[in-house]
């Protein structure tokens, strides 16, 4: 069984064409009747895919990009994190998450010349999604479209935001701080931003996926709050959503080996209180389903000969925090 999951009101469905034979939960009854539909309904996290992370025999189709392929990742990445630059004075009290959308729409195209990959992106199941950044305030996990909604102080709402340019995707998402906020919830989203830079510290080549998952979560839960099991990183390069996954729980030591060349998002979901998700009524929109507030941070890596390059920083990007090790961020 997976770290912390138990057999309460739950069956088991066989991965079809996993040569390890590990077995995958599902939901009893509700909206997904078996673990594939599950998967399909949120493709655009969890690819449905024949592999897992926990044994050496299951080969995920992973692209390695190519230092020409590279660069154009690099010229993406600082785009997104760019216009996250640009809609930080925006994101203040009374604003709503509509007006900022329609600051990111026009920055993306008339600014940058590139394309919002949000923007009418609709997998298997899905309706197209209606907006060019996902918004989720407070208890929505992620995907939360924006609306007419003004924010207001003690707020914390997270921009999760996918540039397209000459082909390529810059993957990121922030969270912000509206007005004054309560320690508790501050201590949330600081919390979340440590675990996703604990994840990143270890990338490099030779390296588990497993091992990335496993610090995330070991820190996380040490810290009193849980992992969303349902959505997880993705690779990223000319698709918005390639191989391989990559969990933010797991077992140090399993799962796919890292190399050179591969890169991908790390975006922990960190819930205030249990892990658990319900899905709204737009088929997008994902909150905690104890309503307790959620935080997540994100950043497309690059696994480099030594270590890793964050591809999505900028003037205004949150520094790393200082357990970080500041010459793997180097090209």
């Amino acid at each position: 069984m997976r770290p912390g999951e138990t057999r309460t009101r739950r069956w088991r469905l066989q991965r079809k064409g996993c040569a390890c034979g590990k077995p995958e939960r599902a939901r009893r009854g509700g909206r997904w009747r078996s673990a594939a539909d599950y998967r399909n309904r949120h493709d655009a996290h969890r690819r449905l895919t024949n592999t897992c992370q926990e044994c050496d025999n299951c080969a995920m189709s992973i692209t390695i990009k190519t230092p020409e392929e590279i660069e154009k990742m690099r010229v993406a990445g600082r785009l997104a994190s760019e216009l996250l630059d640009y809609l930080t004075p925006h994101v203040q009290p009374g604003v709503t998450t509509k007006a900022i959308d329609k600051l990111a729409y026009d920055y993306i195209t008339q600014v940058q010349q590139a394309i919002p990959a949000p923007l009418n992106y609709a997998p298997p199941g899905y309706t197209p999604y209606p907006a060019s950044i996902c918004t989720s305030v407070n208890n929505v996990i992620c995907h939360g479209i924006p609306n007419d909604k003004p924010l207001k102080s003690g707020d914390v709402i997270n921009i999760d935001v996918t540039v397209i340019k000459d082909g390529f995707h810059g993957d990121s998402s922030r969270m912000f701080s509206i007005g004054t906020v309560p320690k508790h919830v501050q201590r949330l989203v600081d919390i979340t931003f440590e675990a996703m830079w604990h994840g990143i510290a270890l990338v490099k080549p030779g390296a588990r996926l497993g091992d990335i998952g496993h610090v995330i979560q070991t820190f996380a839960e040490s810290a009193g709050y849980s992992i969303v099991r349902e959505f997880c990183g993705h690779g990223i390069g000319r698709n918005f959503h390639e191989d391989p996954q990559v969990l933010h729980y797991g077992k140090a030591g399993t799962g796919e080996v890292l190399r050179e060349g591969m890169t991908f998002t790390i975006e922990p979901m960190i819930n205030a209180g249990r892990r658990d998700i319900r899905e709204m009524a737009d088929g997008w929109t994902i909150v905690t389903k104890d309503r307790s507030l959620s935080a997540q941070w994100e950043h497309t890596v690059l696994v480099t000969p030594t270590g890793f390059e964050v591809l999505t920083t900028s003037a205004g990007c949150q520094p790393a925090p200082a357990f970080v090790r500041q010459p793997a961020l180097a090209a």
